[in-house]
């Protein structure tokens, strides 16, 4: 049990800073970037994770209650409700009067083609009397 333990503990630790290496702001990574941190963390198995605990991450309260996960959120759009977001609500009228573009040029070829088709009976009945 005891030598299970020497190769699950490392592993436990290397796993828990490499996760928290990941989730660390860029601008909270000391001394060398994310990058050269998660290389370090994974290939010095069991000295690479003490390091990053030690020297690789700042270790006070983050101003303003960021979390590890403000990266994501930081580049994240930010979701707006469609009856509030401008941009939509303007796609909506512009796409309105298109279709009422649309819509009154049908509407003139309707009446452009009754108009003919009106001449024609009109000039065929006008034939046969």
């Amino acid at each position: 049990m005891l030598r299970a333990l020497m190769y699950i503990l490392p592993l436990a630790l290397t796993i828990y800073a490499f996760i928290d290496c990941l989730n660390t702001p860029e601008d909270e990574a000391k001394h060398l970037p994310k990058l050269a941190w998660v290389f370090i963390i994974l290939l010095f198995w069991v000295v690479g994770p003490i390091v990053w605990f030690a020297a690789g991450k700042m270790r006070h309260a983050p101003a303003g209650g960021r979390t590890p996960s403000e990266w994501h959120r930081n580049h994240r759009t930010q979701w707006v409700a469609p009856d509030d977001n401008p941009d939509f609500l303007k796609s909506l009228k512009d796409e309105n009067m298109k279709d009422e573009a649309v819509l009154k040029d049908w509407e003139a070829d309707l009446r452009r083609r009754e108009d003919e088709l009106k001449k024609r009976e009109q000039g065929g009945e006008g034939d046969k009397s």
